[in-house]
């Protein structure tokens, strides 16, 4: 696996240096500053090609952007309305131009209007530390009494909608101005972040969109844009929903074993392929991550690794995140599974055997509660994450005893 590190630019607090020190191969980034749905300029990109390639002083970092992470997919592409057609020809345009650049992975997701969603974004941790958590009663408490959607009790098992009660009854105006902030937060490192009207009008237009409603539209932008891909070098790869279940009454269509592998019959080209987020598919209890790199493999073009710590066993419940070993996924068993399959794309002389890989999210700990990065996104625990996974891929493809590679 080549090691990657997600980096959101210049502003970012985590710098290319940090990158460096980390150990990191790699960069994993955005032109966030664009407008979703407009065209990636090749002047754009190349400009965070140096930036990538350069460090605090001057110097050469030695590090390139390596993945795209991510050309996001408007709203009017997902609800094929407004300007969702001049949106997929913007999208074919920027494919082209980061493939002349050099670039081969480009990660988006089809999450309507949210994209991962937590209810608290500083969770105390016993050691001290915080994490990102996702509390459904927090979260049935904004969706029933601040959003005050139409049907939001009825989606509530009838338990949680009554501790959401009690809990917003005696909630401070502030924790419900930061419940809110924390829910509508937008993409990671994005300019653009959705005011509550915002949200309203597009839960207001997605009211008669179901889940094969949707899921058709995206089938429909993958047969517009999967063989722009295929032509020019690039592997594009769905992330899953975050969580992987349903929201606000919106449709989710990327979430299980069985999501994935209806997308890639679809639209069946090696370019289709998959962000395999094991945080995001293990907030679910009924996902196998292990088995679903064994069977799905092939199509597998980025590895997002990190753990979460479900609270409950039910499908939509509460979860936090955790250390990268510490979580539900067993990561030696991934691990080993991923290693497995660039084992068989090398002997196959695929010249994508080498997977990239980044430790997604992180606990903020020691230097991260004073830095105050993006939310998910410590210096610290991140680091944390890739020593303890870097460990795993030595061990097991270690000569004496491991995967041989």
């Amino acid at each position: 696996m080549k090691q990657t590190w997600r980096w959101f630019g210049p502003k970012d607090l985590v710098s290319v240096d940090d990158i460096r020190q980390a150990g990191a191969e790699g960069i994993v980034s955005a032109l966030h500053h664009v407008p979703v749905g407009a065209v990636w300029e090749p002047a754009e990109i190349e400009k965070r090609q140096r930036e990538a390639a350069t460090t605090l002083d001057g110097g050469p970092s030695g590090l390139a952007w390596d993945v795209v992470e991510s050309l996001p997919v408007s709203e009017d592409i997902k609800k094929q309305k407004g300007a969702w057609r001049e949106h997929i020809d913007n999208y074919r345009k920027s494919l082209q131009n980061l493939a002349a650049a050099g670039i081969e992975v480009v990660c988006y997701n089809f999450m309507p209007v949210l994209d991962w969603t937590r209810t608290d974004l500083t969770w105390r941790l016993p050691h001290g530390g915080t994490c990102m958590r996702f509390d459904l009663a927090d979260f049935a408490a904004f969706d029933i009494h601040i959003l005050k959607r139409k049907a939001a009790k009825r989606d509530f098992p009838a338990e949680v909608a009554e501790e959401a009660e009690r809990r917003f009854s005696g909630m401070s105006e502030e924790r419900k101005q930061e419940l809110v902030r924390n829910i509508v937060f937008g993409l990671p490192g994005t300019d653009e972040h959705l005011t509550m009207d915002d949200l309203q009008a597009h839960l207001d237009e997605y009211g008669d969109i179901s889940a094969d409603q949707l899921r058709s539209h995206f089938v429909a932008f993958l047969e517009e844009v999967v063989p722009t891909a295929e032509k020019v070098g690039i592997r594009l790869c769905c992330h899953p929903d975050d969580p992987p279940f349903g929201l606000l009454g919106l449709p989710r269509v990327m979430s299980t074993e069985a999501d994935y592998t209806a997308i890639m019959k679809a639209v069946d080209s090696p370019a289709n392929g998959i962000t395999l987020c094991s945080g995001s598919l293990g907030s679910r209890p009924d996902n196998d991550l292990p088995g679903m790199m064994r069977r799905l493999g092939e199509r597998v073009h980025f590895l997002h690794l990190r753990n979460v710590l479900r609270e409950s066993d039910e499908i939509m419940g509460s979860f936090h995140e955790a250390e990268h070993l510490g979580g539900g996924t067993d990561m030696v068993a991934l691990i080993g599974e991923v290693l497995k399959e660039e084992a068989r794309r090398k002997a196959a002389g695929r010249s994508d055997h080498s997977i990239p890989m980044r430790p997604d999210h992180g606990q903020d700990i020691l230097d991260d509660l004073k830095r105050k990065a993006q939310p998910g996104y410590p210096a610290i625990g991140r680091l944390r994450g890739l020593a303890e996974l870097r460990g795993i891929m030595s061990a097991l493809s270690h000569p004496q005893f491991g995967i041989r590679q």
